[in-house]
């Protein structure tokens, strides 16, 4: 669609749209959770006599169903859903399955709704993104903007959630993206505020986390808070542990297929007939947490399941909570970690300064605090995203002072720095990576990164028809020595035929049709995506190519990329990344006393000899301003090939010079490097 660029009202006007439908969405799943929750309370008073075993019965049932709604319509579903969204955005160019919209609604309300440990957010930012990359697909926009809105939609999930929407766009661009480029924001922040705006209008009544007014009493309890970050990082270490033993353990548990969610529920069931307060997403338990109701006299009328509150019974209840919500996660129904986290992290919080209260005597501990910077700090360890989670404490628990900044800030990222130098892997690239996906991780520079599919695409060696023989197909990839080609039909891309492809349906037969045997609506890419990101995607798929279609029509083929184009791509990176080494060098050494510019000749056989400037180990100090090879002047690049017998000049100190010298004589067939002043005059001249 022509109309829709990037940063126009169009475009806005679309984000807008996304923002309302995933505010709708997730309306409609909360109210689903509270369908559900109702109907099995419903039949737990009056046919069970409220008995608290009946959980174990409510969670089999519910998860088993949300299984069999995953396993038989829609498998995507299953799980947390934040790892979903990451991947169709990350992989597939922004892809996420329309179908998976109701039943991950369904697949959640049944989870959630029947007693499953786990959080609604997951689900809802995967819901946003299908949305976002639904209408975006529909609008027929290209991959950037499809990228934006499937980001968008996600982002606008956990807006709508928590009435957040600051949250959501720094959820979008941290987790989601993996990156803040400011071409994806306008868009994000636009269909964050429309969801939080559409959900709180269709649910008036939404409780949200709140929290008390806070601070620092003295600046000496940041040793405490750097305490609690180490108790976080422990927890955060084992939550991510045991979810990974135990996805390990349910994939033995395959036979009858049914075993694995019955007996994951079953443990979930029993766990929350002990400790009821474990079931669900916990949002009014980590709502008490963090007013210190929990801590007030006459706290048992008001709820009359919090009897006890010691500190060893609030630290029983976050390992509770994170064997529940492993279980839960790994079970094959559907649910998120976000409030989870949120509810082990205040946990931790709380039990922390309690068992501290009585031997702490330089100021009063409020339990309220640190439950506020536990939950942070928890989130941000096992997700991998401290900008998120110290942002959404303050906006999510609607803090009205920032007094506890500080505190905040240094145990969220002591524990984001720790927990990741444990265990690599973050809660929602646990998944993936199970899968074989394996992300650029957030602050990782590759060289493929600064080198988009465009600078380097080729045309297509030949196309192919639908109706074109697989023996006519099979001799152009001979012609032109390829071994896949793009089929057009009307001048629109509609598949890939590999040399393999033909091979699995029995050969080149001059009888049967390149449409039943290519790929139809194939992976591509557009011109703007990095190449890294490109390589990814053919790693994840084992392909050699992809087809390159226009970014304003994603159906126009353009060009194509193969892995012999990534070759290409890394040396065009290394010499714009030596060429910018180098212009920081020039004007470094011009601050130097004592730099002059020199001349010195590459010898035949020294390490300079046929290799480029970038691959050269040049010293400190030195900077190449131009090589001569004959009559010619040449500006030295990162890929500039440097060949015997070229003059060389450079600008550093004395001692680069020398160094330099020395080095390209080492080894050389004739040591040549240095310039007699008799010479010095003939090449000045």
């Amino acid at each position: 669609m022509t109309f829709v660029r990037e940063r126009d009202g169009g475009f806005f006007a679309v984000a807008a749209l996304v923002g309302v439908a995933v505010g709708a969405g997730a309306a409609l799943l909360i109210s689903s959770l509270r369908w559900v929750a109702a109907g099995f309370s419903f039949v737990a008073e009056n046919l069970m006599g409220g008995s608290p075993w009946f959980s174990i019965v409510s969670v089999v049932v519910g998860i088993s169903l949300a299984w069999w709604i995953g396993r038989t319509f829609a498998p995507e579903v299953q799980g947390d859903g934040v790892p979903e969204a990451v991947a169709g955005v990350q992989t597939r160019g922004g892809y996420l399955s329309t179908r998976s919209i109701p039943f991950k609604i369904l697949a959640t309300a049944l989870t959630l709704g029947s007693g499953g440990s786990a959080g609604r957010e997951g689900p809802i930012v995967q819901v946003g993104g299908a949305i976002g990359s639904s209408i975006s697909r529909h609008l027929g926009l290209g991959e950037s903007h499809v990228r934006s809105l499937v980001a968008a939609g996600a982002g606008a999930g956990i807006g709508a959630s928590f009435n957040a929407p600051i949250a959501g766009m720094l959820f979008a661009l941290e987790v989601i993206l993996g990156s803040f480029g400011v071409r994806h924001m306008s868009a994000i922040v636009i269909a964050s505020v429309a969801a939080a705006v559409t959900s709180r209008s269709l649910l008036p009544g939404e409780a949200f986390i709140s929290a008390g007014t806070y601070r620092l009493e003295d600046p000496r309890e940041l040793i405490l808070y750097l305490g609690l970050a180490m108790v976080v990082v422990v927890f955060a270490y084992l939550f991510l542990r045991l979810l990974s033993w135990v996805e390990k353990r349910a994939e033995t548990l395959s036979s009858p297929a049914w075993a694995r969610p019955v007996t994951l529920a079953l443990l979930v069931g029993l766990v929350a007939a002990v400790e009821p307060r474990v079931a669900g997403d916990g949002l009014e338990f980590v709502s008490e947490l963090l007013t210190n109701l929990s801590f007030q006299e006459g706290i048992q009328d008001t709820f009359p399941d919090f009897t006890v509150v010691t500190w060893w019974v609030v630290a029983l209840l976050a390992g509770a909570k994170l064997v529940a919500t492993a279980l839960t996660i790994s079970s094959g129904g559907s649910g998120g970690a976000f409030m989870p986290s949120l509810f082990i992290g205040a946990s931790l919080g709380t039990a922390f300064a309690q068992l501290l209260a009585p031997v702490w005597t330089v100021s009063t501990l409020q339990p309220g605090a640190f439950a506020v910077v536990g939950m942070a700090a928890f989130f941000a360890a096992v997700a991998r995203a401290p900008l998120t989670a110290i942002l959404l404490v303050f906006e999510v628990t609607q803090a009205r002072e920032y007094r506890l900044i500080l505190p905040l800030m240094l145990a969220t990222v002591v524990a984001t720095f720790v927990t990741d130098r444990l265990h690599r892997e973050s809660v929602y690239t646990l998944p993936l990576a199970r899968r074989g996906i394996k992300l650029v991780r957030v602050g990782e520079v590759d060289l493929l990164d600064t080198v988009t599919v465009g600078d380097v695409m080729v045309p297509p060696p030949a196309v192919a028809r639908p109706d074109m023989s697989l023996a006519e197909a099979h001799e152009a990839m001979l012609r032109s020595r390829a071994h896949g080609l793009p089929v057009v039909e009307d001048g629109r891309l509609v598949g890939v035929v590999t040399v393999s492809d033909i091979h699995r349906v029995g050969g080149p037969d001059p009888d049967r049709k390149v449409k039943e045997a290519m790929t139809a609506k194939p992976l591509t890419v557009d011109p703007n995506t990095p190449v890294s990101h490109a390589l990814e995607r053919m790693a994840v798929l084992g392909v050699g190519r992809l087809p390159v279609v226009s970014a304003e029509d994603p159906d126009r083929l353009v060009g194509w990329f193969r892995r012999e184009e990534a070759v290409k791509a890394y040396h065009q990176a290394l010499g714009v990344a030596t060429d910018q080494r180098l212009v920081g060098e020039r004007l470094r050494q011009r601050t130097e006393p004592g730099a002059r510019y020199f001349d010195f000749r590459i010898p035949p056989g020294s390490i300079a000899d046929g290799r480029t400037v970038g691959e050269v180990p040049w010293p400190e100090g030195c900077t190449l301003v131009a090589v001569r090879r004959g009559t010619d002047v040449l500006v030295p690049r990162g890929s500039t090939v440097l060949h015997r017998g070229d003059v060389v000049t450079a600008f550093g100190t004395e001692a680069a010079r020398e160094l330099v010298i020395r080095r390209l004589n080492e080894g050389a067939e004739e040591p040549t490097a240095e310039i007699r002043l008799d010479e010095q005059l003939e090449v000045d001249g």
